[in-house]
């Protein structure tokens, strides 16, 4: 399984980039679905997930401005992120919880990353 992430980039404060990661391979079903982040010097965190069941889970610094979502026929989760700040800037870092078969564990897989930049 590889996810695939894109759509980051440089944005000045207050705007809006959208990523995406697409998850390809051997899958049957895909669990939860998350973007991460890290920042130089600091630790990754979670910025938001959601479970094949549609709840989605905000960190605190981010609800109200970012969104995520999920297309399952196409294995694709959403990040959308308005009102951007300088300090969301991070490497943005998909996963996704994948089962390969009906009888098989899920697994975690990683995304390579796709870089954010907001300049105020």
């Amino acid at each position: 399984v590889q996810l695939q992430a894109s759509g980051g980039g440089l944005v000045q404060a207050g705007g809006s980039l959208r990523l995406s990661c697409v998850a390809s391979g051997n899958i049957f079903t895909i669990n939860d679905m998350a973007w991460y982040r890290q920042a130089p010097g600091k630790q990754r965190e979670l910025v938001a997930n959601i479970p094949a069941g549609g709840n989605t889970n905000y960190a605190d610094s981010v609800k109200g401005r970012f969104t995520i979502s999920r297309d399952n026929a196409k294995n694709t989760v959403f990040l959308q992120m308005n009102s951007l700040k300088p300090e969301d800037t991070a490497v943005y870092i998909c996963n996704a919880f994948v089962q390969a078969s009906v009888r098989a564990n899920s697994y975690d897989y990683w995304g390579q990353g796709t870089l954010v930049t907001v300049s105020s």
